[in-house]
């Protein structure tokens, strides 16, 4: 059984970058859609960003040209890249993971979730 673990989270300020990672504690992650979602408190849950199997990627427009998602199948894992962060970044991020393509994002595709870490964006 799959089971995934987020790390890479903090405190950063505005402008500032991070990198999130995903590995896989059990299991690996070549076969999975895997997708990047975001919950800020009070707010619904939301797509970053997914890979595919095969690499190609999609982004919501909220962090098209500032984020990057990317696989390492050899070390097991998935990355996203976080650079020009803004306020409205700030949330628990989650990787997730999925068996079935989908033209978007959409939360309910995917049923192997981690357990977040939080990013918080603020000077």
């Amino acid at each position: 059984q799959l089971q995934l673990v987020e790390s890479g989270g903090g405190l950063v300020q505005p402008g500032g970058s991070l990198r999130l990672s995903c590995s896989a504690s059990s299991g690996t992650l070549d076969n999975y859609y895997i997708g990047w979602f975001r919950q800020a408190p009070g707010k619904e849950r939301e797509g970053v960003s997914r890979v595919s199997r095969s690499g190609s990627t999609i982004y919501a427009d909220s962090v098209k040209g500032r984020f990057t998602i990317s696989r390492d199948n050899a070390r097991n894992a998935v990355f996203l890249q976080m650079n020009s962060v803004e306020p409205e970044d700030t949330a628990v991020y989650y990787c997730a993971a999925s068996r079935t393509w989908a033209p978007v994002l959409r939360h309910y595709d995917y049923d192997i979730w981690g357990q977040g870490t939080q990013v918080t964006v603020s000077s």
